[in-house]
């Protein structure tokens, strides 16, 4: 199992995470609002609201989520980052497997 980290904008976070859910690439996935990102970008420190999406996948579709989550959303250069998940409730486990396809 896959966790899997996008950082988007605020307006972007709900069809982007309704699509991978459509699309079976993602089980399901928590929206966290309210986020203030500084970052570097182009030669300057950017402040900006955003939402991070927080999706759980299967450790074999994890590549695909990422190229869609990629295809799908809006910064020219967008944060999305996995996690390898060690442990979970295999009722879970096994639910998310047979979610994802």
């Amino acid at each position: 199992m896959r966790l899997v980290l996008v950082t988007c904008a605020p307006h972007d976070a709900e069809p982007l995470l309704r699509r991978l859910l459509e699309e079976r690439l993602v089980a399901c996935g928590n929206i966290l609002p309210g986020v203030r990102s500084l970052y570097w970008w182009k030669g300057a420190i950017q402040d900006d609201p955003e939402e991070v999406l927080l999706m759980e996948t299967s450790t074999d579709r994890v590549s695909a989520v990422v190229a869609r989550a990629r295809a799908l959303h809006s910064y020219e250069t967008p944060k999305i980052v996995t996690f390898e998940v060690r442990e979970s409730d295999p009722d879970y486990a096994a639910w998310l497997a047979g979610v994802v396809r």
